[in-house]
């Protein structure tokens, strides 16, 4: 349903006022069927306003995110806490620029032994987003490198033998399966591959789907919202920040078109494929050249964080913060689906908004101020691409050195009842002996990331944190049903709902469960604020030794 403009600002007014007198309690049991407590109904009040219909979806730089970011600054000042962030106020400032496909000029061409064979746009292929130049255009030979992956501290470089230097690189995604979790997953990241091809000369990049990814996330689904704006961050001159503009066209290939990328070179696909699972990839120039082309709206747009502050106690301490951040937008009105364009987000990630607006209402209403201060950050962006959590970690509301640990909440799937809860990335610091007391003092069981092949620790908002040194752990939800099978329904979910406009809140989300997260945040905060010494990373640890430094001291106060 979509309400008209005029209704619709009245409606978000009246139900700003109604959640700074509180939220009016549910008219029975939740829909995970059983009567709960007042925490878990402020929890599903929370969800029922972000994922409205109202809020279209949350798109970043949108009417509706503004909508639901005004909505969580009312929170924060119903619940007592300070402004964070610009001259004042709830909000940090995101510069952005948007960029949108053109339906017309985006080409790309297979040039090989006097043929030209052109991929259809949008079945086949599709050019990423151009954030450097409206048109663009690039003819070159190419070369396979693989996966893209310069490791050698791990004896793997895709690299090696292989000169990129004015050519188009042609890749697949992910990293070698025989890499541990922590190196597989920073090695898979899309902006380390462009990063590693653009500082090796290359001048273009065609990412070729596999039959994992098309499993994972289906072409079409994707190719069904190609006019979808990306966004990068803005810098002080109205460029993007990192933008490669030495790759002039970077596209990506269907699964079903990667054949054609390799004809006439004596080697197919499918056995490509077939070398990257028993580890024996190794790249090669291909013949000819690929022409790629491409045409994108550029345009400068702005969303915000908001940010708000729980003052330490400890004159000592009080100058370091611990910073709980969830991401307050979605991806916003799409392609239709069974009627519904609109995508509105209701476990990604309204849910970890409304945990988070949870455990900072019990840290606040606590008899005794924590010794540490406590920052709480709505993001923006994470969608395009943790941007706003990129913005904050750069520029946050405190000196940098002040940040001390990151607790992040982002799509926890509770649509079943559960006992435990499954921190992602705990074990890379001494934050994984506070999540086993909290987790002893709340009453929850922990688990093991049941996905890591997913490498989902550098595909949240704790990443830009890591990136910036700090420690950081991402919560989801749990996988032990009580009285269901918990991995059946996160893996319909992430099916059928991810994404989609079905992540609404009909599902049945489970609210007792939220709370009980909400209490185990709540208490890590606690334990992180109130301990001696901040948290520091393990010994030898990946990231601890990629982006970790040590931080000075930081006298009391703000």
């Amino acid at each position: 349903m979509r309400l008209a403009r005029p209704l619709a600002l009245f409606a978000a007014a009246a139900l700003l006022c109604a959640c700074q007198r509180g939220a009016p309690p549910a008219a029975g049991p939740a829909p995970g069927g059983e009567a709960e407590g007042a925490d878990a109904r402020r929890i599903e009040a929370d969800v029922r306003f972000l994922a409205d219909d109202l809020l279209e979806g949350r798109e970043a730089g949108t009417r509706g995110y503004d909508l639901a970011a005004a909505y969580v600054a009312q929170r924060y000042r119903a619940l007592g806490l300070a402004p964070a962030g610009d001259d004042g106020s709830y909000f940090q400032r995101v510069p952005l620029l948007r960029g949108t496909r053109e339906a017309q000029g985006n080409r790309l061409a297979v040039v090989r032994g006097g043929r030209r064979t052109e991929l259809r746009w949008r079945e086949q292929f599709l050019p990423a987003v151009n954030f450097d130049a409206a048109q663009a255009q690039v003819e070159a030979p190419a070369v396979f490198v693989g996966q893209g992956v310069h490791a050698p501290e791990l004896g793997h470089d895709d690299f090696a033998g292989i000169d990129v230097r004015g050519k188009i690189a042609v890749l697949f995604n992910g990293a070698p399966k025989r890499f541990d979790d922590d190196r597989r997953a920073f090695h898979s990241s899309y902006r380390e591959k462009l990063a590693a091809l653009s500082e090796r000369g290359a001048v273009g990049a065609v990412f070729v789907a596999g039959p994992e990814d098309e499993k994972r996330s289906p072409w079409a689904r994707g190719a069904a919202n190609w006019d979808k704006p990306a966004m990068r961050l803005r810098a002080g001159d109205g460029r993007g920040i990192d933008t490669f503009p030495r790759l002039r066209v970077v596209a990506s290939v269907a699964h079903a078109a990667a054949e054609a990328l390799f004809a006439g070179s004596g080697r197919r696909a499918a056995e490509l494929f077939r070398a990257l699972d028993q580890g024996r990839l190794r790249g090669f120039d291909l013949p000819g050249t690929l022409a790629l082309s491409a045409r994108t709206k550029i345009e400068p747009a702005e969303s915000r964080n908001v940010v708000a502050r729980l003052p330490g106690a400890d004159p000592a301490l009080a100058g370091e913060h611990v910073v709980f951040t969830a991401h307050l937008d979605h991806v916003g009105i799409g392609a239709p689906v069974n009627g519904d364009a609109i995508y509105n987000g209701a476990l990604d990630n309204a849910l970890g908004v409304a945990v988070m607006l949870e455990a900072a209402h019990r840290l606040a209403q606590a008899p005794r101020a924590p010794k540490r201060s406590i920052l709480f950050v709505a993001l923006t962006a994470e969608e395009k691409g943790l941007l706003g959590a990129e913005w904050f970690a750069r520029h946050p509301a405190v000196p940098r050195g002040a940040l001390v640990a990151n607790v992040n909440m982002d799509m926890p799937v509770l649509l079943t009842p559960t006992r435990d809860a499954v921190p992602i990335g705990v074990e890379h610091s001494s934050l994984q002996a506070v999540l086993h007391r909290a987790a002893r003092d709340v009453g929850v069981e922990l688990s093991p990331d049941p996905f890591p092949e997913e490498a989902v620790f550098v595909r949240s908002d704790q990443y830009p944190f890591i990136r910036a040194g700090v420690p950081a752990v991402y919560l989801i939800g749990g996988v032990q049903g009580r009285d269901g099978d918990a991995k059946a329904a996160l893996h319909g979910f992430l099916r059928e709902h991810y994404h989609r406009p079905s992540d609404d809140a009909d599902q049945p989300i489970q609210y007792a469960d939220a709370a009980r997260l909400a209490r185990l945040n709540a208490r890590i905060g606690e334990l992180v604020a109130d301990a001696p010494q901040r948290p520091a990373w393990n010994a030898g640890d990946f990231f601890g030794e990629r982006f970790g430094k040590p931080a000075a001291a930081v006298p009391g106060g703000r």
